[in-house]
Parts: structure tokens; C-alpha cells; sequence
């Protein structure tokens, strides 16, 4: 099946999925959107979310994608029950692993970052309530930060700043599990590592889209057979930082205003 994987986020941040999915299925063609124009979701509303989840749906199926990424925890969580209703095509979200983490923890304290549009979801509380029943979940909105990342800034004296505001109260109360709660901030791993201790385990959601999305095209028969693969990613805005994370090898990067 030749047809490319699409995938959609407010910006660059969902290039981290990406990559866990090229990884593990490197014979797929994709298609990459990133609508950083809009950038962040995470603080708009809920009717804003919808409208730009929508939009690049019909974006990516004009370029007749076989399936579609929700590389963004905020359009996932606000958006994604609605794609399914109304379009054809298989859909792939992406939700915080708060699962794994309440699993795993010891000190029963889970932190998680995110920003304000998954954690006020209902889609978020309906997953918190079934999966941490007696897990003390700590919220952190992570404002600011897919700017700062957006900007190319991720290693800047700002950013570890704020990531030092947002994380000391969580590692006050003791958790033991960080999960990353929004498609930008796997890029800050390596500056979390300077700020939190190594008996914090940081989560995030990658490995995991990509063993679903590939579990889906094989139930579908849409897999696609060995080849060399094409990657192409269109931006609404500068896409210096995008060339920076994905360029190289057979990728190419498109400007397209929409």
C-alpha cells in the first residue's frame, strides 16, 4: 500500500512521534504537517481546537493519506473522538502515559506536564480516573515551553529556568515518574536530565503510537511492502527548526501556506 501516513500537530513537537514511527516502519511513505502558525493549542478552546483539527484532516486527505497521526496530545484529546465519527480513514492519538507511570510507581506520586488544553480535557480526566485510582497525580501546565521549543530554543537559559519553576514542586512531594504530556517536550529530555534526579523515569508516549500505528495498518492490510520510503513536511510558518529535526537522508521539507 503506497499511500503515505499522515500526521498533524501544532507544530514541530509532533516530529518526536514521527520519528518513533519512521523507526519502526521505515518502508512508509508520510506526509508531516506542521501548523505552527497556530501554535500552541494547548491554550485555546475547545471549538478552536476542532476547527484546526479539522483543517488539516482535509489537508492530509487531499494528499490521500491511508492514515492519520494525531501527533498532538491537546487535538487528541480534544478532537479526535469527532475525526472518527465523521472521516474514513483509520486515526492514531496520542494521550499521556499516565498508565504506565501509575503501574510503575513506587512513592505512589506521578507527575505530568502538559499543557492546559489535554489537562482539562475530559478525554484526560476519563483516562486519569480509570488508570490512577490511588496514584496522587501531580499537574504541571507547561506554559510557554512549545513557544520556547517552537523558537529553537530548547537548550536556551530560559527554558531550563522554567523547567526548573515547573518541576521542583513535583520532586518536593516525592514523585518518581514524569510523563511528558504534550508532543513537543520529548526535545527537552536532555535538559530535564540536568534538573531531575535518575530515580525520576521520564515517559513519554512515542514507542508506544508507533507499535499502534503499525498494529492498525496490519489489521487494515495497509502496510506497505520494503522500499525506499519519502518524507515530506509542510509548514504554515518558518520551518528552520522543523529542517533541524528532520532534515537529511531522503526527507524533504516543503514550505505550504494553508
Amino acid at each position: 500500500m503506497t499511500k503515505p501516513i499522515g500526521f498533524f500537530d501544532s507544530g514541530v513537537g509532533g516530529t518526536s512521534i514521527w520519528k518513533e514511527v519512521h523507526q519502526l516502519l521505515p518502508s512508509e511513505d508520510t506526509i508531516y504537517l506542521a501548523d505552527s502558525a497556530n501554535a500552541p493549542y494547548g491554550a485555546r478552546s475547545k471549538e478552536e481546537i476542532l476547527r484546526l483539527s479539522i483543517k488539516n484532516t482535509e489537508i492530509l486527505l487531499k494528499h490521500d493519506c491511508k492514515l492519520i497521526v494525531v501527533a498532538c496530545n491537546t487535538a487528541t484529546t480534544n478532537a479526535i473522538a469527532y475525526l472518527r465519527v465523521n472521516y474514513q480513514v483509520p486515526f492514531i492519538g496520542i494521550e499521556p502515559a499516565i498508565k504506565p507511570a501509575a503501574l510503575q510507581t513506587n512513592t505512589k506520586k506521578v507527575g505530568i506536564l502538559a499543557t492546559k488544553g489535554t489537562l482539562s480535557s475530559s478525554l484526560f480526566f476519563g483516562t486519569s480516573k480509570m488508570f490512577a485510582a490511588g496514584i496522587e497525580v501531580l499537574e504541571q501546565e507547561g506554559t510557554g515551553l512549545v513557544e520556547l521549543i517552537e523558537a529553537g530554543k530548547v537548550n536556551s537559559d530560559e527554558t531550563k529556568e522554567l523547567l526548573k519553576t515547573y518541576l521542583q514542586p513535583m520532586l518536593d512531594e516525592g514523585i518518581d515518574h514524569l510523563v511528558l504530556g504534550c508532543t513537543h517536550y520529548p526535545y527537552l529530555i536532555p535538559v530535564l536530565r540536568q534538573i531531575v534526579p535518575n530515580t525520576v523515569v521520564i515517559i513519554d508516549s512515542g514507542e508506544a503510537v508507533a507499535r499502534q500505528t503499525k498494529a492498525i495498518l496490519e489489521q487494515n492490510g495497509l502496510l506497505a511492502s520494503l522500499r525506499p520510503s519519502q518524507h515530506t513536511f509542510f509548514s504554515n510558518a518558518e520551518f528552520t527548526v522543523l529542517e533541524q529535526l528532520v532534515g537529511g537522508g531522503n526527507t524533504t521539507v516543503k514550505f505550504l501556506q494553508f
